[in-house]
């Protein structure tokens, strides 16, 4: 506070428990003081129980990026920080990191854990397959997928105690049924003893049980997203998004993009943008930094799937940077760009309008005289003669 110091100001510390009542015992030192900003370093989780009191009250908070803070080193300690913290946001050196609505946030937990339970899922299939192969089991060399409606019947099965491959291979449905053959040399089980079916027991159950948490999550989404379906909809018309990828966009970066001035800001928050690194006039790594690694890795995925969406501009893109760049960079490009109309969809509440697949054909207004010698000197590198004679009108 103003008062006699030497710089003209009064620094008072006070420490604090990090139990509800001490933390409301903070929020009213607060408002007792005249205090209207509070500033907090994003330290883990740490930072929101401090943060859910304080909302509740008249602060104007901001939230800061450890980066922004740093003191010289060797000289801190938790109290050095908080004062420094402070005298930043007095001089107004700080810029809030972005914190969305709590309906959002509880929207985020679910769309990240429902994440984590389809990768455990998916670790647990690859030990099926495991256990599989250490029993000479040659299912996943005949079945596309070990765990579908024919296959699980089979290895039901096996647990059972069933051992002839004949009656395993008619529990064969649909389109698995002409490949009862294959299936009788697949599941030859001569090594699967009492060990196996104990393991594969195990892993089944445990993608049982994965299966119902993840459909529970599937439900509580449904419900939170009743709010965002509109939005969720127009996002579902960018090619490559899809139902779930339109609820995590939503889970991550909300709806009101007043938070990001433009689309850049979003793509830089993201780190979905190119990073700059130039000294003495080199030009150093251009790796993207960190951001959101649930929205960068979410949209990546979706730059991968539009590259085969039929006469779209983001496959045509894809295609036009993978030749030059390849397909790894191509994905992180078109991610980016699908983060760029996700923002201006969201911004103006609207579908996606599709630019179409020769956008960067119309692009190019080519001299025709440099066209045509161009593709000359193609045609003659690769050992042609080439005689040009024009049609008639």
């Amino acid at each position: 506070t103003p008062g006699a110091g030497r710089s003209g100001r009064v620094c008072e510390v006070r420490g604090f428990g990090g139990f509800a009542r001490n933390l409301e015992a903070l929020a009213d030192w607060l408002e007792a003081e005249g205090v209207t900003h509070v500033a907090m370093e994003a330290t883990g989780v740490y930072w929101k129980p401090v943060w859910h009191v304080l909302e509740e009250h008249s602060f104007e908070l901001m939230l800061v990026n450890p980066t922004q803070v740093r003191k010289i080193p060797g000289r801190k300690t938790d109290v050095i920080d908080a004062q420094w913290i402070g005298q930043l946001l007095e001089c107004g050196l700080l810029h809030g990191s972005f914190v969305s609505p709590e309906q959002v946030r509880d929207l985020r937990d679910l769309t990240r854990y429902r994440k984590r339970l389809v990768q455990d899922r998916a670790r647990e299939s690859l030990r099926v397959q495991k256990v599989l192969e250490d029993a000479g089991v040659k299912l996943a060399s005949v079945a596309t997928d070990v765990l579908g409606v024919s296959a699980r019947a089979m290895l039901d099965g096996l647990i059972g105690g069933e051992r002839d491959p004949d009656v395993l291979a008619d529990m064969a449905l649909g389109r698995m049924r002409p490949k009862r053959d294959l299936l009788r040399d697949a599941l030859a089980a001569s090594r699967f003893r009492a060990h196996h079916s104990v393991m594969l027991s195990a892993h089944l159950t445990h993608i049982d049980h994965l299966d119902a948490g993840i459909g529970g999550l599937d439900a509580q989404i449904d419900e939170l997203m009743t709010p965002f379906t509109q939005a969720r909809d127009h996002l579902m018309t960018i090619p490559g998004v899809g139902r779930k990828a339109a609820e995590i966009i939503i889970a991550e970066i909300g709806t009101d993009m007043t938070q990001f001035p433009t689309a850049g800001h979003l793509a830089s928050w993201a780190g979905m943008c190119p990073g700059n690194n130039e000294s003495a006039g080199k030009r150093l790594s251009g790796r993207t930094r960190h951001g959101d690694p649930w929205l960068s890795g979410l949209v990546t995925e979706c730059g991968w799937a539009a590259r085969r969406a039929k006469n779209t501009y983001l496959a045509a893109q894809f295609w036009q940077i993978a030749k030059r760049r390849g397909q790894q960079r191509a994905a992180v490009a078109v991610g980016h760009t699908i983060l760029t109309i996700a923002w201006h969809i969201l911004t103006d509440n609207t579908d996606y309008q599709e630019l179409g697949h020769d956008r960067f054909e119309r692009r190019r207004t080519p001299n025709p005289d440099r066209e045509r010698q161009h593709l000359t000197t193609r045609l003659e590198a690769l050992g042609y003669t080439v005689t040009l004679e024009p049609i008639a009108a």
